[in-house]
């Protein structure tokens, strides 16, 4: 068994036979803490933590996986340590993983909801989230690099993450039709030059197989009894989720009525769930007009307000749902005016169980068979192809970012000079001084405190 270790403190190679679920929850609940940086930085962070340190699983692997989780729709980086739980200790493990990583963002988004409605704005919050903005951006710029430097082995890959990027930063194309066009890049490359799609990559000079044999998991490693296709099961996992649904929604019209806001939030966040390719960004404008323009269940301002929570708080960026949920519990006053706050936590779990319930089921269900393709070269080089694209569109989601932190108010007005400041510092602090995602997101929220409390007030 692993010995547990900080995420500051390099692990050496496993000279041990496993990995017990404890130490596995303890890493889970430690990741849903830190899992700041959108998908980008959450995938960046699981990378070096589960590949490089701890050595629970190879490069091939992780990749594979990864590759998969950007097919579906959902938060892809949530469903990746899904998938992962699930490779190491199954179901359970699976579940566990998966919940850990939403929960944590849950409790602290129902409590800051809870701070923006009752109490307005707070300097001290305010502070805070401006200093982590540009370490967000920072953290979604080095995981491009970092990703980058891994799954692009030839030029082939780079012109695929080079046309995304372009795809997307000039044409604006939406991203299931990147993904599309990557995937049958990678389907077509699978058969005139297999070598450029072969899954693996370079570590530090090192080939990712030198470094492989060591991992609780590795390229080799025989897949364990739970990861093995079953008709059975994959019926039963799929009856089982099926019903969890309907009997939760059910149960809602049953108590508050077909037309209740509860009930509407669960019909209205399963559809998000289910339209959500391309991450939270894509599927935001759906939000955006079902939750403002069609329910009212909060304002333009309001749900701005809850993609700035969402960017800067652990999890993913789509637990801007649990925003939502909690501001419409709140504003429909669904237990009257004297349960604000219960009707806004109601919201908020519902909004949040709605969203997350199928991406369990996909990686419960389709596990399996993932595994069974990991060295079919016909599936695997489409989704190198797609790993590729991905990362052209991380480096524009860093630009995206970019651009909102330091022109907040358009290019026309005023430009962060601070917020340059504090993002570049960031970065360096990654590339230069390998700092963890923790202790650079801990010093941006530290000088935005001090910036807010102390020198803007002296300014003015």
């Amino acid at each position: 068994m692993l010995e547990e270790s900080s995420f500051a403190t390099p692990v050496t190679p496993l000279e041990h036979q496993g990995v017990g679920r404890a130490e596995a929850f303890r890493f889970w609940l430690k990741l849903g803490f830190i899992s700041f940086g959108g998908p980008a930085g959450q995938i960046s962070v699981m990378h070096q933590e589960l590949v490089e340190r701890r050595r629970w699983l190879s490069e091939g692997r992780f990749l594979h996986a990864l590759n998969y989780t950007m097919l579906l729709p959902g938060p892809e980086a949530q469903q990746l340590a899904t998938y992962i739980g699930w490779l190491m200790h199954g179901t359970f493990g699976g579940i566990v993983a998966g919940a850990l990583f939403v929960l944590p963002s849950l409790f602290i988004l129902i409590v800051l909801a809870w701070i923006y409605l009752a109490f307005g704005h707070v300097s001290a919050v305010a502070g805070v989230l401006y200093g982590i903005k540009p370490a967000v951006t920072a953290i979604v710029l080095f995981a491009a690099y970092r990703i980058g430097s891994k799954a692009l082995k030839n030029n082939v890959l780079w012109t695929i993450a080079a046309a995304a990027f372009i795809a997307l930063f000039v044409f604006q194309i939406p991203f299931p039709y990147i993904v599309l066009g990557a995937g049958l890049s990678g389907l077509l490359g699978g058969y005139l030059a297999p070598e450029k799609f072969t899954q693996g990559s370079v570590n530090h000079g090192k080939p990712a197989a030198a470094l492989s044999g060591s991992a609780f998991i590795d390229d080799e490693t025989p897949l364990p009894a739970h990861a093995q296709f079953s008709r059975s099961r994959f019926i039963l996992y799929i009856t089982l989720g099926l019903l969890t649904w309907a009997v939760t929604i059910l149960g809602l019209a049953y108590y508050f009525g077909v037309e209740a806001t509860f009930t509407q939030m669960g019909g209205f966040f399963t559809k998000a769930a289910l339209v959500t390719f391309g991450g939270a960004y894509a599927v935001l404008p759906y939000v955006y007009q079902g939750a403002v323009e069609h329910y009212g269940w909060l304002t333009a301002t309001q749900m701005i307000d809850g993609l700035a929570l969402g960017e800067t708080t652990p999890g993913p960026l789509i637990m801007v749902v649990t925003f939502v949920g909690f501001v419409g519990g709140w504003t429909k006053a669904v237990f009257g005016g004297d349960a604000l706050l219960l009707a806004g936590i109601v919201g908020a779990t519902v909004a949040t169980f709605f969203t997350f319930l199928p991406s369990f089921l996909f990686i419960l269900v389709g596990g399996p068979v993932v595994e069974a393709t990991r060295k079919n070269i016909r599936f695997t080089a489409p989704l190198t192809g797609i790993t590729a694209a991905v990362v052209g569109v991380i480096l524009n989601l860093a630009l995206f970012f970019a651009y909102h932190v330091l022109w907040p108010d358009g290019v026309a007005g005023r430009f962060e000079w601070l917020s340059l400041l504090l993002g570049t510092s960031a970065f360096i602090a990654l590339v230069k001084l390998k700092w963890g995602v923790i202790a650079v997101i801990g010093a941006c929220a530290a000088a935005g405190l001090v910036l807010e409390m102390v020198v803007f007030p002296i300014l003015i």
